[in-house]
């Protein structure tokens, strides 16, 4: 019987490793976000000062189980069995839910989530003990007051946090500006030190406090001096840092951004995942006394796990470097950050999420009150209010380096973002308030984006539904953890051995299937990232454009000809899966079609002065583009929902016109593909007439349709499929040809 628990306290340090994987891919975005928004220094020196407090926090960490030392449930209440099931079935829904948002680019609450799995999977064993024994009401395995603590912390936190970074970030721009430069000279040293003040509070209060090295002693003396602390904190950094910038013209804003990186980074290590590795250290300490117990007993009541339960310190520093390497390593953390920088940028741009009826009628009513305020307002406050957020020039400074290198929001906001955030996670931790790092940090930085203008009316109502979709997803969290933990815990408790190998297995399935829809995003990414164009000093040369689209509009052809084959062909065979793959592979063509569509504005607005005309053509030809690969979109999601529905295929006679105009298509997209390839349209006029056969035969075809409908000589659903076919390839034809055309004026144009 040890032998079978050993195996799962195994088990849960192996889900432990996985669970600081996801956990770091999730929370990198609490201090990632600002510093690399502002693109204070390069991604590297970021992300080893990020690596460097997130190794140290978790070195010098407590490591004290938090969920177990508030006590979500009352472990005497359970034997060692029902300990194990509980753990077995948290680590495992916190790696699958986890693992899913950061797939999906989501920032959610590691520490909700964890306390939430332990309240469901506790639920779940209790209410099968208190059936057993109806003696124990359920009420008395759980410790409701911590649940209900966390669910309202996170609705304070999600308000005041969003409040507090708006406010905070509104005085600092009207104290700076965006042409913060000039005030940074005399102010600088204050602003410094209020900041470096707060996250230096911060670091002792959330950060080192808890921390193993520190003795009852030094934390008390820290308890009883904080006010002193802040004062001379504040005098000694304002002093330093103005001192350093007059005579070594440091920057104190980037010395700021990167001291609140490490705070948080270290903070957030120490505190935060040391619960990942908590559960399965505290199946451990109960598999000791199992063992101590004589190995034999494992209806034992687990009254040992009522107290602490302490972390070896090798044990912190293996975990440290867990969290280094995936900080490092991890693609999902990558995402998770964009999401959190796109919601916040400063500048207009493609935006992730779409719009929403609650987005449009908050934005309808903001413009309604932001216009009565207005009139209220004398016109010289307004005009000065206006001049302080005017981001003109932080935008002509934005243009000037490569899309890549641009700053998504200024240092001011930056560091406004870490020092709101800083100071709320103190406060409400020296009030032993629970708090979620996530809630705050994310918060804070959509505060202060609204109040920084970012959120203007051609973005807005795209923002407000992205914030609200990473709100909702954090509820969602709570429900979901708790209610998937309580079903695995269930299932565990009846199927025993058996349930606990198909949930592993299921979790690492769940956890190969996210690793290849983030492979196949990233590699869409790539692809889209291919059909962007490079930019030389801040400019776009029309070479470069026009050599892009060259290569750009020959891929996305040749891509064309190869679905609408496949298309047409896996219809025939009557091949339902490969021709859903078709589908797919036609819809993220599209995607990306679309979105080099939509980066149009920021193409031609750098292209150089004297390259108009060839900004005009590269317009059209992207517009054709984007037609002829739509006509494919209304030609496979067609045969694709006629076949699931496993309506009849086409006739004989129907097959045979298909596969002859199948292939004189897909020769007219070969030719016109190498024509692009060698930029030589001498024989265009040849394709042209071409083309006017094929449209002529797809008219012909067309009328022999309708004659056998006529006849009632074919049924309705094939019938219209396969006029609607024959239409949009007839449409797929006129744009393609008039995609050569613009083709052919781009490259006589840039000749000329």
């Amino acid at each position: 019987m040890e032998t079978i628990y050993l195996v799962l306290v195994g088990v849960l340090f192996l889900l432990a490793i996985s669970d600081l994987v996801v956990g770091v891919s999730n929370d990198a975005v609490n201090f990632l976000n600002s510093a690399i928004g502002a693109k204070v220094a390069s991604f590297r020196t970021i992300m080893i000062i990020a690596a460097l407090g997130v190794f140290i926090g978790a070195s010098f960490s407590g490591g004290m189980m938090e969920v177990a030392r508030k006590g979500i449930f009352n472990p005497q209440y359970f034997t060692f069995e029902n300990i194990m099931i509980i753990f077995m079935a948290v680590m495992i829904t916190d790696v699958i839910l986890l693992d899913l948002f950061n797939t999906f680019g989501l920032p959610t609450s590691t520490t909700v989530s964890i306390v939430f799995e332990l309240l469901g999977a506790a639920i779940g064993v209790a209410l099968i003990k208190s059936m057993n024994n109806p003696e124990m009401m359920l009420s008395e395995y759980i410790n409701s007051a911590k649940a209900l603590a966390i669910i309202s912390g996170i609705l304070l936190s999600v308000v005041v946090s969003f409040t507090v970074g708006m406010v905070v970030q509104y005085i600092a721009r009207i104290l700076f500006s965006f042409n913060f430069k000039k005030r940074i000279k005399y102010f600088g040293g204050i602003w410094g030190g209020i900041a470096i003040t707060a996250i230096t509070y911060f670091l002792i209060i959330k950060g080192a406090k808890g921390a193993a090295f520190m003795s009852e002693n030094v934390q008390t003396w820290i308890a009883e001096n904080d006010k002193l602390i802040i004062v001379y904190s504040l005098i000694f950094w304002t002093v330093i840092l103005q001192g350093f910038y007059w005579l070594f013209k440091v920057n104190i804003l980037k010395f700021t951004v990167l001291a609140g990186t490490f705070a948080l980074a270290m903070a957030f290590a120490g505190n935060d995942l040391v619960n990942f590795i908590g559960v399965p250290l505290a199946g451990f300490e109960a598999f000791k006394n199992f063992m101590a117990d004589g190995g034999t007993n494992q209806d034992m009541l687990m009254t040992s796990l009522a107290g602490k339960v302490k972390t070896d310190s090798y044990l912190l520093v293996i975990a440290g470097l867990i969290m280094v390497v995936t900080l490092w390593t991890s693609k999902k953390a990558k995402k998770v950050v964009k999401t959190s920088l796109d919601l916040g940028r400063q500048s207009e741009g493609e935006e992730r999420f779409g719009s929403s009826f609650f987005a449009r009628s908050i934005v309808r009513g903001s413009i309604a009150v932001s216009n009565s305020v207005n009139k209220l307002i004398p016109a010289r406050v307004n005009n000065f209010l206006n001049r302080q957020f005017d981001s003109s020039i932080y935008e002509e400074e934005r243009q000037k380096v490569k899309k890549d290198e641009a700053a998504s929001f200024d240092m001011i906001r930056a560091s406004v973002n870490l020092v709101v955030a800083s100071i709320l996670i103190a406060f409400a931790t020296s009030l032993k308030l629970p708090l979620s790092t996530t809630y705050v940090t994310f918060m804070v930085a959509m505060g202060s984006s609204l109040s920084d203008r970012a959120w203007g009316r051609e973005s807005a109502v795209y923002r407000i539904t992205g914030v609200v979709s990473v709100i909702g997803g954090w509820f969602f969290t709570a429900f979901s953890a708790a209610t998937v933990a309580f079903i695995f815990a269930n299932l565990m408790m009846f199927g025993g051995i058996y349930a606990i190998v198909a949930l592993v297995g299921l979790a690492a399935f769940m956890v190969y299937r996210t690793h290849v829809i983030s492979k196949k995003q990233e590699t869409e990414s790539k692809t889209y990232g291919e059909l962007e164009i490079e930019e030389v000093d801040g400019e776009i040369l029309s070479e470069k454009v026009l050599e892009k689209c060259r290569t750009s509009v020959s891929k996305v052809l040749r891509e064309i000809s190869g679905n609408y084959g496949d298309t047409l062909h896996y219809f025939e065979a009557e091949d339902r899966k490969h021709l859903k793959e078709t589908t797919k592979e036609v819809s993220s063509l599209n995607k990306k079609i679309k979105k080099l569509k939509s980066n149009i504005y920021n193409t031609v607005r750098k292209l150089q002065e004297e390259s108009i005309d060839s900004g005009l053509y590269y317009v059209q030809v992207i517009d054709y583009l984007r037609e002829t690969t739509h006509t494919l979109t209304f030609i496979t999601n067609p045969c694709f929902e006629h076949l699931d529905n496993n309506h009849k295929v086409f006739t004989e006679t129907q097959l045979e016109e298909i596969n002859i105009m199948e292939s004189k298509v897909r020769s007219l997209l070969t030719k016109s593909i190498n024509m692009i390839d060698q930029s030589d349209f001498t024989h265009l006029q040849d394709l042209i007439e071409e083309q006017g056969k094929l449209i002529e035969l797809i008219k012909n075809f067309r009328k022999k349709q309708l004659k056998r409908i006529k006849k009632e000589k074919a049924g309705t659903k094939i019938s219209m499929l396969y006029l609607s076919v024959l239409h949009e390839t007839q449409n797929m034809l006129l744009h393609l040809i008039n995609l050569l055309k613009a083709q052919r004026d781009f490259v006589a144009s840039h000749k000329k």
